[in-house]
């Protein structure tokens, strides 16, 4: 088993509900592949259930939820839920986009490690992800 720093660190990229606009998505997803790390990127109007899913399929360390709708609330709670139910407590949750300050609290205790509004360095996003991923090993029998 690779050391995290080695391992590449794989990243689902994910627009959940009616948002329309992707740009910041592509733009997020990018600059994580100029990183040197695997992004899937699911493309629009995603649901919970279809993020989740991608995420359990592609083996992923990262959820990258961009969301500009307003559904956060609604949303993440679902997707958090999801993995939990899935035993995917390893996987790390980030959010970006438009998030009200006094939604970031509640958001954070649902599970969400990061959120990063507009404006956000993009160099601060890829060490917020290489610092915080949780590396994957197989158990060591005792």
């Amino acid at each position: 088993m690779k050391p995290m720093a080695e391992q590449k660190i794989r990243v689902l990229v994910a627009k959940p509900g009616l948002d329309g606009h992707d740009r910041g998505a592509k733009v997020i997803a990018r600059a994580l592949r100029d990183a040197g790390m695997e992004v899937i990127y699911t493309g629009l109007r995603q649901t919970p259930e279809m993020i989740v899913n991608a995420a359990l399929q592609e083996d992923v360390h990262v959820i990258g939820l961009s969301i500009l709708s307003g559904a956060h609330n609604a949303i993440v709670p679902r997707v958090m839920d999801l993995l939990k139910h899935n035993k995917m407590d390893d996987v790390l949750v980030v959010v970006g986009g438009i998030i009200p300050d006094q939604d970031v609290g509640s958001l954070k205790k649902a599970g969400v490690a990061a959120i990063f509004q507009p404006g956000t360095a993009m160099d601060d996003i890829v060490k917020f992800i290489r610092a915080n991923v949780k590396p994957r090993g197989v158990p060591t029998a005792g």
